[in-house]
């Protein structure tokens, strides 16, 4: 299924771009660390959350912390994810499951409306059977926000959404500023 259109209408948000954009204007992360910028040195060992790609041996990163959540509560959490330390292309196709993380076994993390876990649909999926597992969680009315994330480390990878019938894509809602410091 490399490439596909994925089914029922989902659409995959990388970090949102205006996120980015003052992560590499100001060279902070959202919470006022530095940027750590550091060589990829192994394989498959850099997912790239911004453009959704892994770093190659050899390439320059950028390590930040990183909390995907829109609204405050105790699921709010904040781990490490890899970007380009420079401004690149972001994630290009958000109506297709990522190419470069189909070899990636996933936790999918289900949250309702108001930001809530939902423990009873959680699941760990094997990166090339992902598409049809989401496409059936996003079946059930509950659920508002699937984000996919690292089995063994935990880490954030993306988050998926419906898109309505009859709409555009949708997008993660933008942060209106970072937290002050």
């Amino acid at each position: 299924m490399r490439g596909t259109e994925t089914p029922a209408g989902f659409h995959i948000d990388a970090i949102p771009r205006a996120i980015l954009e003052e992560i590499w204007t100001t060279g902070r992360d959202p919470f006022g660390h530095p940027l750590e910028i550091m060589v990829n040195e192994a394989p498959r060992s850099a997912p790239l959350r911004c453009c959704l790609k892994e770093a190659t041996v050899g390439e320059t990163v950028g390590l930040l912390a990183y909390g995907p959540m829109d609204q405050p509560g105790p699921y709010a959490e904040v781990g490490p994810v890899f970007i380009h330390p420079t401004p690149c292309d972001g994630y290009e196709e958000p109506h297709r499951y990522p190419a470069d993380f189909r070899h990636r076994r996933q936790v999918l993390r289900v949250y309702d409306g108001a930001g809530r876990m939902l423990y009873d649909l959680n699941q760990i999926v094997e990166g090339d059977e992902a598409e049809a597992a989401i496409a059936t969680l996003l079946q059930d009315p509950r659920v508002a926000v699937v984000h996919s994330r690292n089995v063994l480390a935990g880490c954030y990878m993306f988050a998926i959404r419906r898109t309505p019938r009859g709409s555009g894509p949708l997008t993660m809602p933008s942060r209106d500023s970072f937290p002050s410091q």
